[in-house]
């Protein structure tokens, strides 16, 4: 039942890490905004493996100037194209002696790991911003190297930023601006390249803790740090059970909201969306998910992006365990069983073949990887992990793993390798190697797998059933209900629910006009498919005012398939501009834009 699959080769990487492998990153960069542009030079050191006369780095749209040796010594080179996913490689001739090559680049305007945005685009609306996405192939973009995670590397760099803005990265930060706008950072930790990350804005900073503060717009700092307060707690329970926190610092910059994703787990710097600020804690399990990667994401790397359930999977299965210890058992549950109901959903529609935890995406974008089986489908597996072990032999279990394989990609046959040596002996009672096999290879979930409950959500089906039953809205009694119960509810309505009850739900609870992001977004849903117009207008100014795809996404193919086409025009046409370059391109594809 396992897959023969080549564990040295990256689909989606044209660079020659087998022979000479970067190692060490020294970036000298300069930010122009009038043209919206980076410009400098990579430094890239490297390792010679294998006997090899040219070094080839990913790069894509990026216009190479210059390349030289450490010497100044120019070094020939080719640009070639790949195709329109992987971009072009670059082929450098490095003889049999040089072991560090000098790029003299800039950056164009179709990066689609940079985001520009207008001053206008800002909460501030004085001072235009900068941010990146590199994960998963969008490094290449803005800085030509060796794109895959099984090349890890360190790095350091200066950042020339125009007066009045601060630079960060994904490195160690200070508070402290430089009067003359350059900026220096260090990461002397070896990371996967999908983790550099810049941002340039009119920032601010404020501490959560010890290690651990806030980066963002001024007129968002303090919701956003008395939001993610509780941080240092959280830091402190997954340090309970996987090991001492390896990156120092653990702070967070809250992004603009055309920021594509609910976080992205860059070290000592993670990226996140200003959608999370809910004002009541109810959505930080996403500051849980992106501080979890810090140990298995971070440390330890998939070594593809068929791989990336060893990330997600660990990851979103731990998110639970932090959540469960700072917020409690019960909110734990809840989003456990939200969690295997998207993937329900999933199970329903995507094609078997990609039904399995190996991301089947190898001649295909690695954007595809990122769906549930990737994620709820893993960390199904993981709990029953922990449910067959036991939770004080399955945290010993994940101490090791992290600990054995710390710093380093791996496969997902390198993980199977592992387990056959530590959980199938030690717990050959509980697990069987065919047991494994199929979750890991098997097409959607094993026949024996009992999905989550909650005793929390009875009230939420009883709910569901009176509103269909025809109870009016305003009987139901939802006072003590959590984000949580409402995402349920809204997510158990039949597919066709009567204009009568949607109106009398709108009206009682407004839920068109929800501050919180998830609700707004599960409800619009729901309108759409039963065509309920007077959304409309609300749903297009969300679309207008969020680029996170988790959302977005969903929400333009609910327009498809209902067949609302010219409002689906209408509204990309006018919210286009304001989402990030990477889901730009996601979203044209999917729309025959």
């Amino acid at each position: 039942m396992t897959a023969n699959w080549n564990v040295q080769h990256d689909y989606h990487s044209s660079a020659n890490t087998d022979a000479l492998c970067v190692y060490h990153l020294e970036l000298n960069l300069v930010v122009d905004f009038d043209l919206q542009q980076l410009s400098g030079t990579a430094q890239l050191q490297f390792t010679r493996e294998m006997p090899a006369t040219s070094l080839v780095v990913d790069c894509r749209d990026l216009i190479i100037e210059d390349i030289t040796d450490s010497h100044a010594n120019k070094l020939s080179y080719d640009v070639i194209d790949v195709n329109a996913i992987l971009g072009q490689k670059l082929v450098i001739d490095v003889g049999e002696q040089v072991d560090e090559v000098v790029i003299h680049y800039r950056t164009s305007t179709t990066a689609q790991g940079l985001q520009w945005l207008t001053p206008e685009q800002t909460l501030g609306k004085k001072l235009p911003y900068l941010f990146s996405q590199s994960q998963p192939i969008n490094a290449r973009s803005w800085i030509p190297l060796q794109d895959t995670p099984k090349a890890r590397i360190t790095f350091n760099a200066t950042v020339t930023a125009p007066q009045g803005l601060r630079a960060v990265m994904s490195a160690e930060n200070t508070p402290k601006l430089p009067h003359n706008g350059v900026f220096t950072f260090c990461m002397n930790k070896p990371i996967p390249t999908h983790l550099l990350a810049i941002a340039v804005g009119e920032l601010s900073f404020q501490a959560t803790g010890p290690r651990s503060g806030i980066y963002t717009e001024p007129g968002m700092l303090a919701a956003a740090a008395k939001e993610f307060e509780d941080t240092e707690s959280m830091i402190q329970m997954a340090e309970s059970i996987l090991g001492p926190y390896a990156w120092g610092r653990y702070d967070m910059i809250i992004l603009p909201p055309s920021f594509p994703f609910g976080g992205m787990e860059n070290p000592m710097l993670a990226f996140m969306t200003p959608t999370l600020i809910a004002g009541d804690k109810s959505l930080v399990s996403t500051v849980a998910h992106e501080l979890a990667h810090s140990w298995t994401g971070n440390l330890v790397s998939n070594a593809t992006w068929r791989d990336l359930w060893l990330n997600e999977g660990f990851t979103t299965y731990f998110t639970n365990r932090i959540v469960e210890a700072v917020y409690g058992k019960e909110q734990a549950e809840l989003e456990w069983v939200i969690e295997y109901g998207r993937l329900q959903e999933e199970l329903a529609t995507m094609p078997l073949a990609n039904q399995t935890l190996p991301a089947n995406v190898q001649d295909r974008d690695p954007n595809l990887a990122f769906n549930r089986f990737t994620y709820d489908k893993a960390s199904m597996f993981v709990h029953e992990l922990e449910s067959r072990l036991g939770r004080a032999a399955f945290d010993r279990f994940l101490f090791q793993y992290v600990e054995h394989f710390s710093f380093n990609a791996i496969t997902t046959e390198m993980f199977i390798n592992y387990a056959k040596q530590t959980l199938l002996v030690e717990h050959s009672d509980k697990l069987t190697l065919s047991e494994l096999n199929e979750w890991v290879y098997g097409q959607g979930l094993p026949q024996w797998f009992i999905g989550p409950t909650s005793n929390s959500l009875n009230k939420v089906d009883q709910a569901v059933e009176a509103i269909m039953e025809g109870t009016p809205a305003s009987e139901l009694q939802v006072g003590e209900w959590r984000v949580h119960h409402w995402q349920y509810f809204l997510t158990q309505l039949p597919l066709v629910v009567s204009q009568t009850t949607l109106l009398d739900l709108d009206e009682t609870f407004n839920l068109t006009d929800s501050l919180n992001a998830e609700i707004a977004c599960d409800w619009f849903r729901v309108a759409i498919r039963n065509h309920f117009a007077s959304v409309l207008p609300a749903l297009s100014d969300y679309l207008c005012s969020i680029g996170r795809a988790k959302f977005v996404r969903p929400l333009f193919v609910e327009l498809q398939l209902a067949g609302y086409q010219q409002e689906l025009k209408d509204i990309y046409i006018k919210a286009r501009a304001g989402y990030h370059p990477s889901l730009q391109v996601q979203l044209d594809s999917l729309l025959n834009f």
